[in-house]
């Protein structure tokens, strides 16, 4: 074979292989003749629901002249007290979901437009609006905002307590102000809490990446329906490591509709104090592999008074729904009404029983200025703790509603939730109590509980 006939040959061969080669890689549109699964036309539908939040507001600081002085511990030792607060401006981002497009209902988290003086909401299409507050929820970290505008999209709400682990979603949002981004992962994990004590909690766990300007963002099925939305992550360094907390639909459901009827959440009051039962408290009491909520004080004239409960008594089940924590009890009755018949399951004394209780309202009391108690705590708001309420204490005691920045109680770290449980070594159940204990005495010793622990205050 001479070489002419063997270089036509050798490029015959080449162009036939480049020929079959494609110039540029890519996904075949087709596997053994099924389409290549896609989420992009349910992103598509959903995505316009999804809205961009920006706040700007303005918060009191307090400044001191000397930055040692930013210490409580130097402030205290020196005796130092603050310039005037001064007022300073606060602008942030999140995201929302148009759950109602006639009416331009937007839920958010509560945190998003926490402080703001104004709301402004960009559109997918950024379309830009005014946004009003029709209401919040801070124990619950949800809000609505309402928006007029023509052409919403709306996101349907699903049912999430059908959510399972391992479930596919996706979280819609404007992380870092970047705009609309979708990312996608599964249910990690249901029923968290525990983020915040004083909240009513239980999120949904998922990977879907969730970052800083996600929350009050959509997390969603793949069917495009709302099982929650993004509230927080857990991060060590500001960014996203793969655990995010969604809201359920359930519980936005319940709140959303409180705040739109009322502008407020109105939640019914069973009127107890609760501990998850633990292993040793179940020996205790002689039952095995129990689980519930341990009633430890019953308030006088209660629902739960009039319901029959007792402290001791084990609850297991509220309308149905099994109970397994003091949270998941406190989480059942907190998305009730005044007034809502409750059915309750427990256990006394190894014993199975069921009660039915009319959730009350909380007793609505005149705020007591602390200066008509002691010239001290001038700018401390007071009223009586509540044992059945834990956004008033949850325990006997004087609970502190507010105070004024910069005034004497608030230099002397006097803080809102404060419950005063002693006053100079004496129990004091409620303001009256504080009041007559305090009487003619010019200087305090305040035993105060603070979340978990528990603090002593001079007061001169």
């Amino acid at each position: 074979m001479t070489n002419s006939i063997r270089l036509a040959l050798g490029a015959c061969l080449i162009g036939t292989m480049l020929a079959t080669v494609p110039l540029q890689a890519a996904m075949p549109s087709q596997v053994d003749g099924e389409d290549m699964p896609t989420l992009a036309p349910m992103i598509e539908r959903v995505a316009p629901a999804v809205v961009n939040i920006a706040t700007s507001g303005s918060v009191e600081v307090q400044q001191y002249r000397n930055p040692f002085m930013d210490d409580p511990f130097f402030r205290r030792f020196f005796e130092m007290e603050p310039d005037r607060p001064r007022t300073q401006r606060t602008q942030s981002a999140g995201s929302g979901v148009v759950i109602d497009a006639k009416k331009g209902y937007i839920v958010t988290n509560a945190h998003v437009i926490e402080n703001a003086d104004e709301i402004t909401v960009t559109l997918q299409d950024d379309r830009t609006y005014s946004a009003e507050v029709i209401g919040t929820d801070p124990a619950s970290d949800i809000a609505v905002i309402k928006i007029e505008a023509p052409r919403l999209t709306q996101i349907d709400l699903a049912d999430s307590d059908a959510s399972r682990v391992g479930d596919f979603v996706v979280a819609i949002g404007n992380p870092f102000g970047l705009g609309h981004t979708v990312t996608s992962g599964i249910v990690s994990a249901l029923g968290r809490s525990g983020l915040n004590r004083d909240n009513y909690e239980d999120f949904i766990q998922t990977d879907a990446s969730i970052n800083p300007g996600n929350s009050g963002g959509a997390l969603v099925n793949l069917n495009g329906q709302l099982i929650g939305v993004n509230s927080a992550i857990l991060t060590r360094s500001g960014g996203n490591i793969g655990i995010g907390f969604a809201i359920p639909s359930n519980m936005v459901r319940a709140v959303m509709s409180q705040l739109l009827e009322y502008g407020e959440v109105r939640r019914g009051l069973l009127g107890v104090n609760i501990y998850t039962v633990t292993p040793d408290i179940a020996e205790a009491y002689g039952v095995e592999e129990i689980q519930g909520a341990l009633i430890s004080q019953v308030v006088s004239g209660s629902a739960a008074d009039k319901a029959g409960l007792k402290a001791g008594d084990i609850v297991t089940r509220v309308n149905k729904e099994n109970i397994k924590s003091a949270g998941e009890l406190r989480n059942a009755i907190g998305l009730l009404r005044i007034g809502d018949e409750v059915d309750i399951e427990y256990v006394r004394d190894g014993e199975k029983m069921k009660t039915t209780a009319t959730l009350g309202e909380q007793a609505t009391e005149e705020q007591i200025s602390a200066s008509d108690i002691h010239s001290g705590l001038e700018g401390a708001e007071l009223v009586d703790a509540d044992p059945g309420n834990p956004e008033r204490g949850g325990m006997a005691g004087v609970f502190v509603v507010s105070v004024q920045p910069g005034s004497p109680a608030h230099q002397r770290q006097i803080r809102a939730g404060d419950v005063i449980v002693a006053v100079n070594r004496t129990r004091v159940d409620s303001v009256a109590e504080f009041r007559q204990v305090a009487e003619g005495s010019a200087s305090l010793l305040l035993s105060i509980r603070r979340g978990n622990t528990t603090l002593l205050l001079p007061i001169r």
